[in-house]
This record gives C-alpha cells, structure tokens and sequence, in this order.
C-alpha cells in the first residue's frame, strides 16, 4: 500500500497531518462511491488513486510555493484534481474549483462538506466565460488545469484568470514542450511569458509527466477569452 504521508515528505518535502491523511482516505472512498454512478475517473485501483491524482497533484509546490490567503483556481477540474488535494494539504489558502458539467460540480460540492473543506468552493461554469466575469477576471494567484486542452487553447483559459504576476500552471504529459512551443505567440497575445517546463517522476510510473509554468506578465486584452469553444477551435497560434 502506498504511504501517501510518506512519499509527499519524500517527493515534495510536504509534510501531512494525520488529520488531512484521513481526508484523503475519505475523498478516495467518496470518487469510488461515485464513480459507480458516473464517470469520474478511469483510475480506481486504491494506489493508483493515491499516487496518480493525489501525490500527482501535490507535485504543484514543485514549481509555485502556496502561501496563505492564496486565491487559486483549477479549470476543467473535473473529480477535482488538482484542486481538490491542494485544498486539503494548504487550509490557508482559497480553492475555486471550476467545471462546466452539473454533475460534476454536485460531486465535488460533497466532497466538500464531507471533508469540511471551508477552504474551497465549486463553480459551474466555463472558464471562457468566467474570463470575462469581473469576479474572476484577474483575480487569481494561481490558475491550474490538468488534462483540459491543448496549450495554445488552454491559455487563452487561463491567463485572463490570472493576476499580474500571478502564475499559471498547465499539468502535462509528453507532449509538454512541444505544445509550450506551439503556444509561445499565444502566451504573448494574452499577456503571459514561459518561465519554466518542470518534469515530475511519480514513484513507479514508467514516464514523467511535466509543469508548464507561465508567469502573467501583462493585461490580458479585453476581447479575450473570446466566445466558448472558441479557443479550441482557434487557438492563437
């Protein structure tokens, strides 16, 4: 059995209370619960869940340090990962967890409560439209997002979120660098600048997975993010 205490003091220097290891436990067992009802995740196997969603979001103190009173928002955050377990681990600082789907946003509101997490909230909404939302546009220290997009699209989600001098960071598998390159003008258009491509080796997993930090250096321009979907479908390349 993984010893999720353990490997995010030897991995990330990150030390666990007894207390937020049993909110763990109890996350792990709610996803399992919940994910008989609806598709919330492919990984089921306790361990797996352990080391590929629970340390594999912690992995974020590697490249940005989260203080208190931090305001941080995961897009597309789906069973709530990353922002779900750096709510539980960092009590000080302020999660917003974004989803566009209903149920979604049901499941992680339990989780929520479940864990007494009086640190964080659920949005439904998109993050094109939160962009243009004066109570997100600019108003986060730190925007995250695991496995929503392609990075020329997926920062046109990001850095309007973004305060300046805020950070973005892009959770990404092998085609990190690649999609960094394609993503540069994009990044310039928005107001954002590459700092750092960060790789993460998670024990016993065969390939690194990477985080693409990007500093908001700039205002993002009023007509972005443009319409939802667009992004996507257009990136800025």
């Amino acid at each position: 059995m993984v010893n999720l205490a353990e490997q995010a003091k030897t991995l990330l220097d990150l030390e666990l209370t007894p207390q937020q290891i049993e909110q763990f436990d109890r996350y792990a067992a709610l996803l399992d619960e919940w994910n008989q009802k609806m598709n919330l995740t492919a990984i089921t196997e306790p361990d797996e869940v352990r080391v590929r969603h629970f340390l594999d979001s912690l992995t974020v103190v590697q490249v940005v340090s989260i203080a208190a009173n931090m305001r941080l928002v995961d897009i597309g955050t789906g069973a709530g990962f990353p922002g779900l377990p750096l709510a539980i681990a960092f009590p000080q600082a302020h999660i917003t967890l974004m989803d566009s789907t209903g149920k979604r946003v049901r499941f992680l509101e339990h989780v929520i409560e479940q864990l007494g997490l009086s640190n964080a909230r659920a949005v439904k909404m998109r993050a094109e439209t939160a962009g243009q939302d004066s109570g997100h546009r600019a108003h986060y220290d730190l925007v995250l997002a695991r496995a929503v997009a392609r990075l020329p699209g997926l920062v046109e989600y990001m850095l309007p979120l973004a305060k300046l001098d805020g950070y973005c960071v892009a959770m990404k598998g092998v085609t990190a660098r690649e999609e960094a390159d394609d993503a540069l003008n994009a990044m310039d258009i928005l107001g954002g600048g590459l700092e750092n491509i960060e790789a993460v080796q998670l024990p016993n997993v065969d390939t690194p997975h990477y985080l693409v930090v990007i500093r908001k250096l700039a205002k993002t321009p009023t007509e972005y993010p443009r319409q939802p979907g667009t992004p996507t479908r257009e990136p800025l390349l």
